[in-house]
């Protein structure tokens, strides 16, 4: 039998443990009448490698088994192409999955694949990169380095990334940028620019929850007060869920957005993963530029 499904699964990833979960992945898409063909990244491999290998093959759907960096790189792959997205929540947060409404038990998320509906999402871009949950300048890439340095001598990660994030709390990494919107023009000082694939939910239970992926538009949400006391008072109306009641946040709407800095070039947060990109950055948004599988009733 011909495999039409290729699934990529990420070693890596946060609930990844071996060989023998890959094992009964492949056991379970046969029980759902699937020939799955399992490739997993090993250490040394490139993952988007494997996704472009992947939308070269004869596969209908291709699966990203792990986190939400797994998710967008191989969707990264699929942009623009016939090929449509299955996911495995195999990470440690799998935002992206959640929002679709994906179970996070593994096998319901198969029955899905096998039994699910096609669905096409947005997708936004920085510089010709493409994500799928959000994009990030400011404080947050810098937490998520000092965080991979922290991982990287030891410390496990939920410790590194707080104490990542209290450092730099202290810090005040404040930015002077131009933001240039669709009819608007800003000029701000700011510790973070967000911009979201979408609307995230700002309350109590469901801060950074996404309820529609298909709106076609960019959310950016960024914070203009300059002292350490501002940045704290954020983390405590966020915890409380009275963050868009806070007369120094700010959110628009757009489809296109420009951001200008004195910086030739900056680190920029997408989908949990950070690199270096030139300036200007230059957003966009793709509607439903991504075919995803999701359960019927989503």
């Amino acid at each position: 039998m011909r495999a039409r499904v290729v699934v990529i699964v990420n070693s890596g990833a946060g609930s990844v443990e071996s060989d023998r979960q890959s094992d009964e992945i492949r056991q379970a898409f046969h029980d759902n009448g699937i020939y799955a063909e399992i490739q997993t990244v090993r250490p040394g491999m490139k993952l988007n490698e494997l996704a472009e290998d992947a939308v070269q093959s004869d596969a209908e759907i291709v699966v990203a088994a792990g986190g939400d960096g797994t998710v967008s790189s191989i969707a990264n792959q699929l942009i623009g192409t016939n090929k449509t997205l299955g996911v495995l929540p195999l990470g440690t947060l799998n935002h992206f999955s959640k929002d679709l409404q994906i179970p996070q038990d593994i096998i319901e998320a198969i029955r899905v694949i096998a039994n699910g509906v096609l669905r096409r999402v947005d997708v936004g871009e920085v510089n010709g990169r493409y994500f799928i949950n959000n994009s990030s300048i400011g404080l947050y890439p810098r937490i998520v380095r000092k965080r991979e340095q922290q991982e990287r001598v030891g410390r496990g990660k939920w410790w590194a990334a707080a104490w990542a994030a209290w450092r730099f709390m202290w810090i005040s990494p404040f930015l002077k940028v131009k933001l240039d919107l669709e009819d608007n023009e800003l000029r701000r000082k700011t510790p973070f620019v967000f911009v979201g694939n979408n609307e995230y939910e700002m309350d109590l239970y469901n801060i950074g929850r996404r309820l529609k992926l298909d709106n076609g538009q960019l959310c950016v949400y960024l914070l203009h007060r300059n002292g350490r006391t501002g940045l704290f008072l954020l983390v405590v109306r966020t915890l409380l869920g009275m963050l868009r009641q806070a007369k120094d946040f700010e959110e628009f709407r757009t489809r296109v957005l420009t951001i200008e800095t004195r910086r030739k070039r900056m680190m920029v947060a997408f989908d949990g993963e950070v690199s270096v990109l030139e300036t200007p950055l230059e957003y966009r948004i793709h509607p439903q530029s991504l075919r995803v599988l999701v359960p019927r009733e989503a």
